[in-house]
C-alpha cells in the first residue's frame, strides 16, 4: 500500500471499455491533460474509471440505500485506485433545462442580484421591503400573475389545434394531442363520455368542439378498451384533459425538448401585456438599483452589468462586490456577452461547460479533482489563454485538474500529459506516455506527438474559385443588425469569430434563402436520439439490412420469424423487462437518474428464443456488439451493409459499436454519424452542407481525416460551409467570413471576408493574427 501522503493518483488494472489493463500514476495538484485520437480510451480513463470510482466512493459514504444500486449502476472495471480525492465532473452534458432555466439561475448570480434588490434596492415611498423571493419569476411571490412568470403569453386557437377539420377525432383531427397510448387514451375517454369520435370534426356542434379543445374540467370515466388480438386490456379509470390544457402543461413543464418543441407548434406567443416580458409582479418592478429594475439589469450583457453595479451603502457594497467577483470569471472565459436572462436551452454545450467552470471558481472547494471534458470546445483561440488561466487558478486553490482535451495550446499549457492510444477502439486503450509534455516528443507511436511537435509547413493548397454566390440577409436577429453576406458556391467556406460574435445566427439564416442550391443538409451536433433505443445501426439504416439477413436464415424461416422479430423496438422478439432498451433507469434521490444493465437480459435487449437464431455463428445481440471496424469485415460481401459501414470508417468512427446507445455518443460523434449517412448517399453536385464546429471533440489526426472528406465533397461539386475555431481548418479553406470583432453587442458585424491570406491581414479582426500564424511555415523547435 502507498502512504496516505502519496502525492499521486495511482490507477492499477483499468479495463473500462477498450482500456488494456492500464496502470498509470498521475500527480495530484497539477493540471493534467489526457490526449489521444477519438475512441482511444482517454475518456474511459478520465471519466469512466477515475471519476466513476470517485463517484462510487461518494455514493457509498453518503447514501446507504444507494449501495445496492451501485452494483446495478456498475463500479468501474479497475483493480484499484489509490490517492484519489473526491472528484467533481464538469462534462459537456446537456441537462434537461426547462423554459425557466437561465444563465442567472445556473450560475446562482440571480440569487445574489435578488438579495441586492431586497436589501439595498430603492423602494417607492411607503412600500414595504420585499424579500428576495419577490424578485424571482420562478416563485409564487414574484411571478407575474398574468403569464405565471414566463414573460410571454402563449395562446392557442382551434385552427392551430385542428389543422384539418375534415378529419374525425379517430382519424387524428386533434393534431395537438400526444402520440401513442396517451393519444388513444384521450380518444377512448371522449368516446366513453359520449362524444362521436368518427364524425368529421367540422360537423360537430360548435359548443362541443369548444369543450373538447378548451375545457378546464377534468372528468374521470371508466374506459372499456377494444380488445387487441394479442392481449387483453382491462377496463380502467381515464381522466380527460383538453387539448389546450395538454399543450400548455407540456410546454411549461416538460423536461423533453422534443415534446416542448411539439407543443410550441400549437401556440402563438407574444410578450405578456401585464409585465411587458419582464416576468415579474408590478411590486417587484417598482424597486430599482442604480436607477434600473432587476429585469433591466438581467437583460444587460454580464460585462456591462459589472460596470453598473456601483454606489449604495455599506450593505450594498458588500453585495455588489460579491456579484462583481462572481461575474469576473464568466467574463474572463469569454462569456461576457451573455445576459442573466438568457435561456439555458439556447446555449451551446461549450458555453454551458464554461459557465459551470466559472461557477466552480467561486465555490471555494479545495483538495478535489476536477475532471473536465474538452473545455476549449467552442472557444476562439483568443479565449484559450483565459481558459488556461482559469485552470491554473483552480490548481492554485489546492485542487487537481484532469482535462480531456484536443486543443494543442491547452495541451502545451499542461503540467502533465497522459497520452492514450495509439489508435481507436481495439487498437487503442494503452497509455503511451504519462509525464511532462516535452517528453512526449520521444514517443514514436503517438499521434499527438506528431501534431504537437511537427515543424513542417502546412501543405499549400490551390484556392478554388466559386461558380456563383448565395446572398444571405439582410439579417437582423440576436446581435446581427442588417448583416448581409455572400456565401460562395462550389467552395469550402469557414465562418469564424469569437464566441457570441453571431456565427451560428448567420449560418441559421442560410437555410432561409437557397437560390442556386438544389438541396440543403445541416449536419449539427444534436443527438441522433435521446434514449438508449437509438443507435448507430438504426440511424444509418444498417439495422434494417441486418434484420433482413437474420430473417432469411433457415432457422428463422422454420420458426416463422420475420424481420420484426429481430427489432428491439417492438414487442415479439425483444426482452420485455427493459422493452428492448438493454438498460433500466435507476432513480437516485438528489442525483441524476442513471441507466443500469437490464437484470433479465443483461443488456442483450432480446428474449432467449430470439437469441437462438444465428447468422454466420453470431446472434443479433452479438452483431450489435461488433465495432464498425469488425462489422465491415463480417459484412464485407453484403453491399447494402458494407456501404454505410465504409462511410462510418471513412469519418473515423471504426471504434464505435453498432448498438452503442445514442446517449453514450458525444456531439462530435453524432455529427460525424450524420455526415457518414450523407456520404453513403453519394449524390451529385449542388448540395449545400452546413456544419457547426465539426472538429469539436476531434484529435488533430482525426481533423485531417474529416477535412479530407469535406474537401472531397467540394471536389464533387458541392458547397461546404463550416463554423470553425480550428485555425488549421480555416487556413485550408477557400473563403473566410469573419464576424466580430467581439461577442454580443460588441460583435454582429462582418469584420472581413475573403481568401484566408486576405483575412489574415485584416485590421480589427480577433481571428487575423491566429490565422496568419496557421498560414506561416512553422518555426523549427
Amino acid at each position: 500500500m502507498h502512504s496516505p501522503h502519496d502525492p499521486y493518483v495511482r490507477v492499477r488494472g483499468a479495463r473500462e471499455h477498450n482500456l488494456k489493463n492500464v496502470d498509470v500514476d498521475i500527480p495530484r495538484d497539477v493540471v493534467a491533460v489526457f490526449t489521444g485520437v477519438s475512441g482511444s480510451g482517454k475518456s474511459s480513463l478520465a471519466f469512466g474509471t477515475i471519476y466513476a470510482e470517485a463517484q462510487r466512493r461518494y455514493f457509498e459514504s453518503v447514501a446507504p440505500y444507494a449501495r445496492r444500486l451501485i452494483h446495478q449502476v456498475g463500479a468501474p472495471k479497475v483493480g484499484e485506485i489509490t490517492g484519489l480525492p473526491p472528484a467533481v465532473s464538469l462534462e459537456q452534458r446537456r441537462s434537461a433545462p426547462t423554459s425557466r432555466s437561465s444563465v442567472g439561475t445556473m450560475t446562482h448570480l440571480f440569487s445574489s442580484l435578488r438579495m441586492l434588490f431586497s436589501r439595498a434596492g430603492d423602494r417607492p415611498p411607503g412600500a414595504p421591503r420585499l424579500d428576495s423571493d419577490a424578485f424571482s419569476p420562478n416563485t409564487a411571490a414574484g411571478a407575474c400573475p398574468e403569464c405565471h412568470g414566463l414573460g410571454r403569453v402563449h395562446r392557442t386557437a382551434e385552427e392551430l389545434l385542428v389543422p384539418d377539420p375534415s378529419l374525425s377525432i379517430r382519424g387524428g383531427a386533434i393534431a395537438a394531442w400526444p402520440g401513442a397510448w396517451q393519444g388513444k387514451n384521450l380518444r377512448d375517454v371522449l368516446e366513453a363520455l359520449g362524444h362521436d369520435v368518427d364524425r368529421p370534426w367540422c360537423e360537430l356542434p360548435a359548443a362541443e368542439r369548444e369543450w373538447i379543445l378548451f375545457t378546464d374540467e377534468q372528468p374521470v370515466v371508466t374506459v372499456h378498451p377494444v380488445r387487441d388480438a394479442d392481449r387483453i386490456q382491462r377496463p380502467y379509470q381515464g381522466t380527460y384533459t383538453s387539448a389546450r390544457r395538454w399543450v400548455m402543461k407540456t410546454f411549461a413543464e416538460s423536461k423533453s425538448a422534443a415534446l416542448r418543441a411539439k407543443a410550441e407548434r400549437f401556440l402563438t406567443s407574444a410578450p405578456c401585456p401585464a409585465c411587458r416580458g419582464s416576468r415579474l409582479r408590478p411590486e417587484a418592478l417598482a424597486v430599482t438599483f442604480a436607477g434600473r429594475t432587476i429585469a433591466e439589469l438581467g437583460a444587460l450583457p454580464l460585462a456591462e452589468l459589472a460596470g453598473v453595479l456601483t454606489g449604495g451603502d455599506a450593505v450594498a457594497r458588500v453585495l455588489t462586490d460579491d456579484l462583481k467577483a462572481r461575474i469576473a470569471p464568466v467574463v474572463e472565459l469569454g462569456l461576457g456577452y451573455l445576459s442573466l436572462d438568457r435561456a439555458t436551452p439556447t446555449l451551446s454545450a461549450g458555453e454551458l461547460q464554461r459557465l459551470r467552470l466559472a461557477t466552480q471558481l467561486r465555490s471555494g472547494l479545495f483538495g478535489v479533482v476536477y475532471v473536465l471534458d474538452e473545455p476549449s470546445a467552442g472557444l476562439h483561440p483568443a479565449d484559450t489563454e483565459a481558459l488556461l488561466a482559469v485552470l491554473a487558478r483552480l490548481k492554485a486553490a489546492g485542487n487537481t485538474v484532469f482535462v480531456v482535451e484536443h486543443h494543442l495550446e491547452v495541451v502545451r499549457g499542461a503540467d502533465w500529459l497522459v497520452d492514450v492510444g495509439p489508435h481507436a477502439g481495439e487498437h487503442g486503450g494503452r497509455v503511451l506516455h504519462s509525464g511532462p509534455v516535452a517528453q512526449l516528443a520521444g514517443v514514436a507511436e503517438s499521434a499527438t506527438a506528431r501534431h504537437l511537435f511537427d515543424v513542417s509547413p502546412a501543405p499549400a493548397r490551390e484556392v478554388r474559385t466559386a461558380y456563383g454566390h448565395l446572398r444571405v440577409g439582410p439579417v437582423t436577429r440576436h446581435n446581427l443588425r442588417g448583416v448581409t453576406a455572400d456565401v460562395p458556391l462550389g467552395v469550402l467556406t469557414a465562418v469564424t469569430g469569437v464566441s457570441g460574435s453571431g456565427k451560428s445566427t448567420l449560418i441559421g439564416e442560410i437555410t432561409e434563402d437557397l437560390d442556386g442550391v438544389s438541396r440543403l443538409v445541416v449536419v449539427d451536433q444534436r443527438p441522433i436520439g435521446r434514449t438508449p433505443r437509438s443507435n448507430l445501426a438504426t440511424y444509418t439504416g444498417l439495422f434494417d439490412v441486418v434484420r433482413k439477413l437474420f430473417a432469411a436464415t433457415g432457422e428463422a424461416r422454420r420458426r416463422g420469424y420475420g424481420a420484426g422479430r429481430f427489432s428491439f423496438n417492438v414487442a415479439g422478439g425483444r426482452c420485455e423487462t427493459c422493452q428492448g432498451e438493454g438498460f433500466v433507469s435507476v432513480e437516485l434521490l438528489f442525483l441524476p437518474s442513471t441507466y443500469a444493465p437490464c437484470p433479465d437480459c443483461g443488456g442483450a435487449r432480446y428474449d432467449p428464443r430470439t437469441l437462438e437464431v444465428a447468422y454466420r455463428g453470431r446472434t443479433v445481440a452479438e452483431v450489435l456488439d461488433l465495432t464498425v471496424e469488425a462489422a465491415a469485415d463480417f459484412f464485407a460481401d453484403t453491399p447494402a451493409a458494407a456501404r454505410p459501414l465504409g462511410a462510418l470508417l471513412d469519418v473515423g468512427l471504426g471504434y464505435l459499436r453498432l448498438g452503442q446507445p445514442a446517449t453514450e455518443l458525444s456531439g462530435g460523434e453524432a455529427q460525424r454519424i450524420k455526415l457518414a449517412a450523407e456520404l453513403q448517399r453519394g449524390r451529385r453536385g449542388d448540395t449545400l452542407y452546413l456544419l457547426d464546429e465539426p472538429t469539436t471533440g476531434l484529435h488533430p489526426a482525426d481533423v485531417e481525416v474529416l477535412m479530407r472528406h469535406l474537401h472531397g465533397l467540394v471536389d464533387g461539386g458541392h458547397t461546404v460551409v463550416v463554423v470553425e475555431h480550428d485555425m488549421s481548418v480555416v487556413a485550408g479553406s477557400d473563403w473566410v467570413i469573419d464576424l466580430g470583432p467581439g461577442g454580443g453587442a460588441a460583435g454582429g458585424r462582418i469584420v472581413a471576408a475573403g481568401v484566408p491570406a486576405h483575412v489574415a491581414r485584416a485590421e480589427g479582426s480577433a481571428t487575423a493574427a491566429y490565422l496568419a500564424r496557421a498560414l506561416r511555415p512553422r518555426p523549427a523547435a
